[in-house]
């Protein structure tokens, strides 16, 4: 059924020159891509076929065959057809534009094995706590970030509130670490926001003597190279909600921990600080 139809007629071809041209059927079948797809990819200029035959059937040839793996690659990379369109039509060299897509899928599979890594630890952690009445609301693992591009969230945060990131002292912090000592950070302040968490979901009052305890790492944490002045500190806190990159990272945690995190480090700054 995938036989192709041979014509020595194609377009651009010499006189008696074989041209190989598959269905539309044909190609859906070798593919996996419906019929309906291909005559979308075809009304949107993403994919046309080689040729329509007398009868109306669409005929793609090697040229169209190799465009289509090339659509597909990039789909599978989450790319839009809009964008895809744009990449297939600047690659003319099909030699060029698999060498890029190549990169594209070696880069991809380098990240998606790094959350397989976080996955298969979170498993672990969560089969070595089964039973404990917090573990189905937090997520445990110390390195719960990994995998993920924490440098992109604070290059955002830096561009979108310029004011707020210079006034919380984070380029201070952040500034001649190594490396190591970024992620040993990043490890210790995860580590610190499961325990909120606990505190969270054990009902604990956010001025109560523990959390307060907590709070102090959290202090201290702060001023190993900045140390934040009363209004500082409560405008971090209220950046816990307000921000969202800062938010989403305490609510995969535990839903509803920003908030706590916020009231939590107004009730330090009131207690300890003012």
């Amino acid at each position: 059924m995938n036989e192709p139809e041979i014509t020595g007629d194609g377009a651009g071809t010499g006189a008696g020159e074989q041209v190989m041209a598959w269905s539309i059927a044909q190609v859906a079948q070798m593919s996996g891509v419906t019929s309906r797809t291909l005559r979308h990819y075809d009304e949107i200029g993403l994919l046309p076929p080689a040729r329509v035959g007398a009868n109306g059937y669409r005929y793609y040839e090697e040229d169209q065959l190799l465009r289509l793996q090339q659509i597909l690659v990039l789909r599978e990379l989450g790319l839009g057809l809009a964008e895809i369109k744009e990449i297939v039509e600047r690659h003319t060299d099909p030699v060029t534009a698999l060498r890029e897509h190549h990169r594209r899928l070696l880069a991809e599979r380098d990240r998606l094995n790094q959350v397989a890594g976080l996955v298969a630890r979170t498993i672990a952690e969560l089969q070595r706590n089964e039973g404990k009445t917090t573990m189905s609301k937090i997520s445990r693992p110390e390195n719960l970030f990994e995998g993920f591009d924490s440098a992109r969230y604070e290059a955002e945060a830096g561009e979108r509130w310029p004011e707020h990131w210079q006034q919380t002292g984070q380029q201070e912090l952040l500034a001649g670490r190594t490396p190591r000592e970024l992620e040993q950070m990043q490890r210790e302040a995860t580590a610190g926001m499961v325990r909120m968490a606990e505190h969270m979901l054990a009902g604990t009052p956010v001025d109560a003597p523990q959390v307060i305890a907590e709070l102090d790492v959290h202090y201290r944490h702060l001023s190993g190279s900045w140390t934040p002045t009363v209004a500082q500190y409560l405008h971090l806190a209220r950046m816990q909600v307000e921000e969202e990159r800062f938010r989403a990272g305490y609510e995969r945690i535990a839903e509803g921990l920003a908030a706590y995190m916020c009231e939590a480090m107004t009730a330090y700054a009131n207690a300890r600080l003012g």
